[in-house]
């Protein structure tokens, strides 16, 4: 379906109708349609899988990328995933309206801050359609109206979604689903001064063009070059199994694991055995010479596979079975790599020092610092959040995974009887 640019302005003036609507929806109301598209994604699970198909075998025909043919693939494990997800949205508490923070002031006046919808959220995506579906429920719930472009790799999948959305009674103009890849369609969405925020997901190159177009606020983060730092004081076999989940459990996705850093004391034990588990995953090593002589003397097994690691390795984010190895000496070096190449989206410490673990949740600057646990976990259903719209590396404003508060403003609300300034 061809959507002409002269429609953009009709299609931002139902949004913002229907924000009006959203915005006083009762939480019942919304939870009612949420649980209607829950059931219908269920129900509709072959038709989403027929249109899905189409748009799979077009990826693999084009020969795109495995890591983008698996966000766009569909099954029925992952519609029931979404339909659960959905479930989960409506189960949590509404946002909107709660009160935050209220204080009683010397003349009586009390003042707090209201938890309020945003009102029009665009979101731009590539592959994902099950990102149509996360984004239609947690705006709703958040009582904002939703603009959706997904890719053009996912047209088939995103209008067959839209139909399902369209069908739970929401309020017109509540989620519009626009299936037209028209460039110049959605530099016109992104000028268009009715749209009160934009959330970008998908490769760095087009966050960049939304960053560069846009008119209105955008919520970012370019890409994922996730660090893990295995300490000296780390349990060995924990931070194995924390390595190889992290890098194998979804490749594809931004918090999968990119870099792993060895600290140099435990780095000969530690090494072999990880390396042979990475190998048996079907993982490319890319190692510094450090890790490349660990390697060499663990036997010509290992030598042969671990590569030779260029300086673009360090900050790269692959999406695919590879990751960068480097041994450093002690937590200051690991601090600085991850200063210099983190993305600021997620890094892990594996480490039974308490005071080494401290040092390093204060001094790593990231959306989501870790632990002892995967970098796999940074995402909102793992939070609790229920469902997440995307993760945030900006400062300001929401940062890291966003669910249903991070979809709401504040306003000042003020309860006076008759109060003057003086």
């Amino acid at each position: 379906m061809t959507t002409h640019i002269a429609a953009v302005p009709r299609i931002v003036s139902r949004a913002r109708a229907a924000a009006a609507a959203l915005r006083t929806l009762p939480r019942e109301a919304k939870d009612r349609t949420l649980l209607a598209l829950a059931e219908s994604l269920v129900a509709q699970t072959d038709a989403l899988l027929q249109a899905n198909a189409a748009d799979v075998a077009e990826a693999h025909a084009g020969g795109r990328r495995p890591a983008l043919v698996d966000r766009l693939t569909l099954t029925p494990a992952r519609i029931r995933g979404m339909a659960d997800a959905v479930r989960d949205v409506a189960a949590l508490p509404d946002p909107v309206g709660e009160i935050l923070g209220e204080r009683l002031r010397p003349n009586g006046m009390r003042v707090a801050q209201m938890r309020t919808p945003i009102g029009v959220i665009l979101m731009i995506y590539e592959a994902r359609p099950n990102v149509t579906v996360d984004a239609a429920a947690l705006c709703v719930k958040a009582g904002n109206a939703a603009i959706l472009r997904g890719g053009r790799e996912a047209r088939r999948s995103n209008a067959a979604l839209a139909m399902l959305v369209g069908r739970v009674g929401l309020p017109d103009g509540a989620v519009q689903v626009i299936a037209d890849s028209d460039h110049a369609l959605v530099t016109a969405l992104l000028q268009s001064d009715g749209i009160d925020l934009v959330i970008p997901r998908g490769g760095e190159s087009l966050i960049r063009s939304v960053v560069e177009h846009a008119r209105m606020p955008v919520l970012k983060h370019f890409k994922g070059a996730t660090h893990l730092f295995v300490d000296r004081d780390a349990d060995l076999t924990m931070a194995e199994r924390l390595t190889v989940n992290a890098k194998i459990q979804r490749p594809s996705t931004c918090n999968a694991l990119e870099t792993l850093l060895v600290d140099a004391p435990v780095a000969e034990r530690f090494l072999p055995p990880t390396l042979r588990a990475l190998r048996a995953a079907g993982v490319e090593v890319r190692g510094d010479d450090r890790t490349r002589a660990i390697a060499g003397r663990a036997g010509p097994d290992l030598a042969a596979v671990v590569h030779p690691a260029a300086e673009a390795d360090w900050g790269a984010e692959y999406l695919d079975l590879i990751l960068s190895v480097r041994v450093v000496d002690g937590l200051d070096e690991a601090l600085a790599h991850i200063q210099r190449h983190s993305t600021g989206l997620a890094d892990a410490i594996v480490t039974n020092h308490e005071e080494r673990a401290r040092r390093f949740l204060a001094a790593v600057d990231s959306a989501a610092v870790l632990v002892n646990a995967s970098t796999r976990l940074v995402d909102g259903a793992e939070f609790g959040l229920g469902v997440e719209i995307g993760i945030s590396t900006d400062r300001i404003g929401p940062r890291g995974p966003m669910g249903l508060a991070e979809l709401t403003s504040l306003k000042w609300v003020v309860r006076g009887s008759g109060q003057v300034r003086a």
